[in-house]
């Protein structure tokens, strides 16, 4: 069952810091991506096909894939998370062919979890205390659609915790707006260049991670001790 009233408790201490501005603007272009790995796409259909799988796959966006990314992978039974596009209709996109808003990508982090240590309603209730999902196409400072907040499914269960979550949380008017969370199914996902991979612990000096991602990071620490990795 969704906890809605300690929800709308802990959206009020953390959303100050929360919902400060998403990606900086330091970001450089790369190289392209040459390959589609729709890893979460292939973990799906073994899932499917084995009901007993225990490993699985969840697919968000909430602005900044540099601050998804270093809130997720402090998770215990995460088990890994990449940083990419999903939701487009070009394949193999670069940074800066999302960052113009052509391709239709929404950036995007691919978590894969084991769900015997960690649930998909555990992730949903992370997703939605740490980014302003009342926004559309933004977070922050930022603007775009590549920053819209976003949960592409990987198949009905998820399909219906996402919807019944979204729904609960705007009928208890947990937050001043109504959720803009778009809620559709994942039909591709393109990792980004390898310089946004696992962004803030190879560059917790620089000036964004530490004004903006580490506040973060802090305050879901605190917010969410019991479920940290040990």
């Amino acid at each position: 069952m969704i906890k809605v009233k300690s929800f709308k408790l802990a959206v009020t201490l953390v959303a100050a810091v929360f919902f400060m501005s998403a990606c900086g603007q330091t970001k450089t272009n790369s190289s392209m991506n040459t390959e589609n790995k729709l890893t979460g796409e292939h973990l799906a259909a073994d899932r499917a096909a084995d009901p007993n799988q225990t490993i699985d796959t969840a697919t968000f966006g909430a602005g900044c894939f540099w601050c998804v990314e270093a809130v997720f992978q402090r998770l215990d039974g995460v088990m890994s998370i990449k940083s990419g596009y999903s939701g487009g209709t070009v394949k193999n996109p670069s940074y800066r062919e999302v960052c113009n808003g052509s391709t239709g990508h929404a950036e995007v982090c691919q978590i894969v979890f084991d769900n015997t240590k960690i649930k998909f309603e555990d992730l949903l209730e992370v997703f939605w205390k740490t980014h302003d999902p009342t926004t559309l196409n933004s977070q922050g400072n930022d603007f775009g659609t590549q920053y819209r907040s976003a949960i592409f499914y990987h198949n009905a269960e998820q399909k219906q915790l996402a919807e019944k979550y979204k729904k609960e949380l705007n009928e208890a008017k947990v937050y001043p707006n109504p959720i803009a969370t778009e809620i559709k199914p994942f039909t591709n996902y393109y990792p980004a260049e390898d310089y946004h991979q696992n962004y803030y612990n190879q560059n917790g000096s620089e000036g964004y991670c530490k004004f903006v991602i580490q506040p973060k990071v802090e305050k879901f620490e605190k917010v969410f001790k019991n479920k940290l990795k040990h």
